[in-house]
């Protein structure tokens, strides 16, 4: 039988005509499945359970106390946070599915034989933020505007501001959130099959700047510090599609099912070690760092610091699948430089780790307690296993304040 298609762009409101020279590149996306883009069918299967009936959905395992979700049977993401699970309100739902969506369509681009031609491709003149080996290539143009649409679709954002813009996007008055983001992090490792992310923040929309200009109330609302927070999330594209998200009580991961299009819950209330056994750091650096960080790494990788075993190092050069391998196995991941932005990466990744038992520091400060000043501003940043945290804070310099030899 042949797969059903449907073309990646169905509404000529998407994408806008500015980007029309990128999608150019990609004549053949409308060959992608069907299944990888629309809603899921009400009673599709997997493994004999249907995901259809609610009853059908957590008919096996025994309820959580704290959600009244059932986390041993099957739950998709959308049942989880509903009136019956978590119950995050109507108006978060909303925006939830259509975030989730725009992943989905995120995840068929990157994973897409037709890819390769966009990731080659110059970046536009005057578009974005980035400089050198982070200027915004096609791809991430073409996944911000993915999440542009669904967002402003959803009818539920005042505010969106990306990495990807140089200033922040008024959508509706009415809308009662803010969303940030870096819709994908990690694109110029596409070629070589390495994971790639989105990360979001949700924060709600100030109503007391809503008299101001749009331009000023629109940088206001999205310079919020990240301890105002009230959802973040990341997307990991790699063998499987994990969705990780928290609402302020725990983090919870979701994989995505490619023949339902849902994502269900794999990974409830995860917990991150108090002490891992790896450090994620680009060690090629090592002789650029300051001395606090160089003894640090040292004393843990020969098993003399305060946990009496040798670390290991993985590094994948992939913020979202570092950190995704730090919350499922302890340890630190970290960039010592001032390179990772604050509102897009640092303060949304920093409330996953700390919903998880964790934290996010810059190596001297908590993370969600700095005040943004900048869209774009950059800072080190150090998230991790409580325990390994203390112990790396306790070595006092360890932020890298010079990059000698190498782009920003």
């Amino acid at each position: 039988m042949q797969t059903p298609t449907i073309p990646l762009n169905p509404s000529s409101t998407y994408p806008p005509k500015s980007h029309h020279t990128q999608l150019k590149l990609l004549p053949k996306l409308h060959l992608l499945p069907q299944s990888l883009f629309c809603r899921p069918p009400k009673m599709a299967s997997i493994g004999g359970f249907g995901f259809g009936a609610r009853s059908q959905v957590l008919g096996v395992g025994a309820s959580s106390p704290s959600s009244g979700v059932d986390t041993n049977g099957l739950c998709t993401l959308t049942e989880y946070v509903g009136k019956e699970g978590m119950n995050v309100g109507d108006d978060m739902v909303v925006l939830l599915h259509h975030i989730q969506y725009a992943c989905k369509r995120i995840a068929a681009l990157v994973a897409s034989p037709f890819n390769s031609s966009l990731g080659k491709q110059n970046t536009v003149a005057g578009t974005g933020t980035g400089s050198g080996r982070d200027a915004p290539k096609p791809l991430d143009i073409v996944s911000n505007e993915i999440i542009l649409s669904s967002l402003r679709s959803s009818g539920k954002v005042a505010v969106m501001a990306s990495e990807e813009d140089d200033a922040p996007i008024w959508l509706t008055d009415d809308g009662p959130f803010v969303v940030v983001t870096d819709p994908l992090d990690g694109s110029r490792n596409i070629d070589a099959s390495i994971p790639t992310g989105t990360i979001f923040g949700i924060y709600n929309r100030l109503v007391e700047v809503d008299h101001l200009p749009k331009e000023e109330k629109a940088l206001l609302n999205s310079l919020q510090a990240g301890a105002r927070l009230v959802a973040a999330g990341y997307v990991l594209y790699s063998s499987a599609t994990i969705l990780c998200t928290s609402f302020g009580s725990g983090t919870h991961a979701f994989t995505l099912d490619h023949s339902t299009g849902d994502f269900i819950l794999t990974h409830p209330s995860i917990k991150i070690p108090p002490r891992g056994q790896i450090y994620s750091v680009n060690d090629a650096r090592y002789f650029d760092w300051p001395e606090g960080l160089r003894q640090y790494i040292d004393t843990v990788r020969q098993g003399k610091g305060r946990y009496p075993k040798k670390y290991s190092a993985r590094y994948i050069c992939s913020l979202v699948a570092d950190l995704h391998r730090t919350l499922m196995y302890g340890g630190v991941a970290m960039n010592p430089r001032d390179h990772l932005r604050l509102v897009y990466e640092a303060n949304p990744l920093s409330f996953l780790v700390e919903q998880a038992g964790g934290r996010g520091s810059d190596g001297k400060s908590r993370i969600l307690s700095i005040q943004p000043v900048k869209l774009h501003q950059r800072l080190p940043l150090f998230l991790g296993s409580l325990e390994d945290m203390e112990e790396l804070e306790s070595y006092g310099d360890v932020q890298q304040r010079v990059n000698p030899g190498y782009d920003v």
